[in-house]
């Protein structure tokens, strides 16, 4: 059966103008009505000589005839643009199509309104593709990839599947219907990249990609590595359509952060977390509430009272869990355009107590008051347990278990104590550093400085006096905005104006300068001078190494050299140190939707047969033998681990272990969120589409009034061939008529030919 490009226009337009066809006859009738019969000699010769050649005549005239009607034809067909069934498929171009539709499901297609959404939307035009395929005769597959499956082992959820009438819109049907928006944050590049398997080859199908997404700003504002993948498309002779499911941007808040802020995550201690929140709105929020709930009980909130558009705005709380162990905290907004980044997860590891180990010679002298300043006891309690030791201390015992070391008027360190500190802070270790009369500047200079490489901060030039100044009584510190100094920093707390120091370490003059950005910076970027003197002589130093921090205090822990650890202000500025050093990486706290999620044991002390619940499962676990280090490459310590099969739903990942030999139950808590920017509606329109997407061919359309025309994909378009026809014709048509008309060779050849015929005439007379 032969397919029509625009049927419309062949049936109510090209079948009416077919009539044209019968003009070259009715003009023939007409003029054979307007004959009149009169006698003539000259033209009895003339019918004598034709009634010779009648017959060839009347053929020629037929033939031209036809040809004039075939090339009236060829135009209305030419205009309707026929396309052969593929039973035609030996035809040059001819060949079977292959549909692969790469559906976005990123939690930003749940952008709703007006009952629908983008996803709903989406899933809308899988289904008029698939219809209009299977309405065409031709022979055409499809194929079907979520962006939220890409990498999986079996990604596509329908891999060239036969399109037919019944079964294959059935299928269709109950496979999209199953569909449900993601909580991922997965883009349209990796979807692209993956898209390679499901393309086959040029040389036995034609191809045409469906990329049905939201099209938002975060992707498609500046695409680079988008635009050179398409245009790889269009290099393989894919024909691209693109299918937009929204159409303008809508109003969204998300909970972007749900962290600790400060203090020592310790049972039966006060500590801090943030909740920050943004829009990403084109108007201001007003009154954002933010209900929070602890360990499944409801708590206070927070509201923010206002939050500009673009802007992200942040609120610190106060908690106070009472018992050690994991523990977990939820943050939720009021429902909106999108459900998924109104809520947010923190995974809380809380411990009993926080040991800190205290480094001191053996007179313990400064130790003696860092330890009354980090646990004063009685009825105050900061969670600290601090424990002191000598420096020999460091080489002989393991150093991990401390969240925190601090040392103290050293003279020297052995080499291996050097090796295991830095080892310890790389790792993610708090060292502080308070020096004394018996420090060495050489040797901090020597041994751990090291010209920038070592541990210690900043290098050393010797101790120095601070010069009272009794023309201006300006404070002798100056701190700045640092976690270790909480709100002592404010100008309007006076216990820092008292504070007085009298003696400490000063450094090169090239330091100071560099720290203060008169040359170029000396140190590297992970130094910084967080407290100085009034002489603008730095007092406390940080500098980060590997995964660790370290604090160099310049002066003394004990009452020698100031008069701070006297001072209301000096216990604060220690227990904010101890917290500030035991802060580890926010891991645990929470990971993203879709990231890999394992647990590692030690299976000397715990059983390796994992328990894993995840947020969906209410009860039920699924126990899974965690897989033990390989013999070849175990270190001193082996581990086995065990992996979540998958993480794409957002909330708390239990896992469940058993403690030998007792037999204990023991439960880590993981948090798993989405990403907070995939929350960000601004899109792109068709206009600024093209803009970015210059030089790449494609189709552009909105979901809402999806439909390719079936003749783009049924059968082969056969237009040109009608127009090489309708040429032909035409040539044809040229020759024919110029071969029976009567062409004299000149005018004197005509006259002679005249006076021939007349003296024919006169004779017969």
């Amino acid at each position: 059966m032969l397919d029509f490009a625009f049927p419309n226009l062949f049936w109510f337009g090209a079948i009416p103008a077919l009539g044209l066809i019968a003009v070259p006859v009715l003009i023939h009738l007409i003029n054979m009505l307007r004959h009149r019969r009169v006698e003539w000699a000259a033209m009895e010769f003339l019918l004598l000589s034709q009634k010779k050649h009648r017959t060839w005549i009347i053929l020629k005239q037929l033939l031209l005839l036809l040809l004039r009607m075939a090339a009236i034809a060829a135009v209305v067909f030419m205009l309707a643009q026929p396309r052969l069934p593929s039973e035609f498929d030996w035809l040059p171009g001819s060949t079977p199509i292959h549909h692969i539709v790469l559906l976005d499901d990123s939690y930003s297609m749940s952008d709703n309104w007006a009952g629908t959404s983008a996803f709903a939307e989406a899933k809308a035009v899988v289904r008029q593709i698939g219809k209009q395929a299977s309405a065409a005769n031709e022979q055409q597959t499809l194929s079907l990839l979520r962006f939220s499956r890409v990498g999986r082992a079996e990604a596509a959820d329908m891999f060239e599947d036969t399109v037919n009438r019944d079964e294959f819109i059935k299928k269709l049907d109950g496979t999209v219907r199953a569909f449900e928006v993601s909580q991922g944050s997965v883009g349209p590049d990796v979807a692209l990249k993956a898209i390679g398997q499901l393309m086959g080859s040029a040389d036995d199908q034609r191809r045409i990609v469906y990329l049905v997404s939201d099209f938002r700003s975060r992707e498609w504002n500046k695409p680079v590595e988008l635009r050179k993948q398409l245009a790889e498309l269009n290099d393989a002779d894919a024909e691209l359509h693109l299918i937009n499911c929204v159409e303008r941007q809508r109003p969204n808040l998300a909970i972007t952060s749900l962290i600790p802020s400060q203090g020592l995550r310790v049972a039966g201690v006060q500590w801090k977390m943030q909740v920050s929140v943004k829009n990403f709105g084109t108007e201001p929020a007003k009154g954002v509430s933010v209900s929070l709930e602890e360990d499944g009980e409801q708590r206070p909130g927070e509201t923010f009272r206002e939050i500009g558009p673009g802007l992200e705005v942040h609120k610190v709380f106060e908690v106070n869990f009472q018992g050690g162990g994991p523990h977990e905290m939820l943050a939720r907004l009021e429902g909106d355009a999108v459900e998924a980044d109104n809520s947010r997860h923190a995974a809380l590891d809380v411990a009993s107590d926080v040991p800190v180990l205290l480094i001191d010679n053996p007179d313990a002298h400064n130790a003696r008051f860092l330890d009354a300043s980090s646990a004063p006891g009685g009825s105050v309690r900061t969670g600290i347990t601090p424990e002191i030791h000598t420096p020999s201390y460091l080489v002989s015992h393991p150093l991990e278990k401390y969240p925190a070391i601090v040392l103290m008027n050293f003279d020297r360190l052995d080499t291996s104590a050097i090796e295991a500190l830095e080892e310890y802070v790389r790792a993610g270790g708090g060292v502080a550093f308070f020096l004394g009369e018996k420090t060495r500047a050489q040797f901090i200079n020597d041994e751990l400085y090291r010209d920038g490489q070592g541990l210690f901060p900043a290098p050393l030039v010797g101790q120095t006096t601070l010069q009272v100044n009794r023309l201006e009584r300006a404070p002798d510190l100056e701190l700045s905005v640092h976690p270790i100094f909480g709100d002592l920093a404010n100008e309007r707390n006076p216990t820092i104006s008292t504070v007085l120091i009298g003696q400490y370490f000063s450094v090169p003059e090239s330091f100071e300068r560099a720290a203060d950005g008169e040359e170029g910076r000396a140190t590297d970027s992970t130094t910084e001078v967080i407290a100085r003197l009034r002489n603008g002589a730095p007092l406390v130093v940080e500098r980060r190494f590997g995964e660790g921090r370290v604090l160099a205090f310049l002066t003394t822990a004990a009452p020698d050299w100031n008069n701070w650890v006297r001072n209301p202000s000096f216990p604060v500025v220690v227990q904010l140190t101890c917290a500030y050093l035991s802060q580890r990486p926010l891991g645990n706290v929470s990971r993203p939707v879709g990231a890999k999620l394992e647990v590692t044991i030690d299976p000397q002390q715990y059983d390796t047969g994992v328990s894993l619940l995840t947020p969906n499962e209410a009860t039920a676990a699924v126990t899974i033998k965690a897989t033990t280090t390989d013999s070849a490459t175990a270190t001193v310590n082996p581990t086995a681990t065990v992996a979540f099969p998958e993480t794409d739903v957002a909330g708390i990942y239990q896992a469940m272990l058993t403690r030998k030999p007792e037999g204990t139950s023991q439960i880590r808590r993981y948090a798993v969120n989405v990403d907070p920017e995939e929350g960000n509606l601004e899109a792109l329109n068709g206009e600024q589409l093209a803009d970015k997407l210059k030089g790449v061919d494609y189709r552009y359309q909105q979901a809402a009034a999806f439909g390719y025309d079936p003749g783009e994909t049924q059968g082969e378009n056969i237009w040109l061939w009608i127009l090489a026809l309708l040429v032909l014709l035409l040539i044809a048509e040229q020759i024919l008529a110029w071969s029976i008309s009567y062409h004299p060779k000149s005018r004197q050849a005509a006259l002679a030919a005249g006076k021939t015929a007349t003296a024919a005439a006169g004779g017969s007379r």
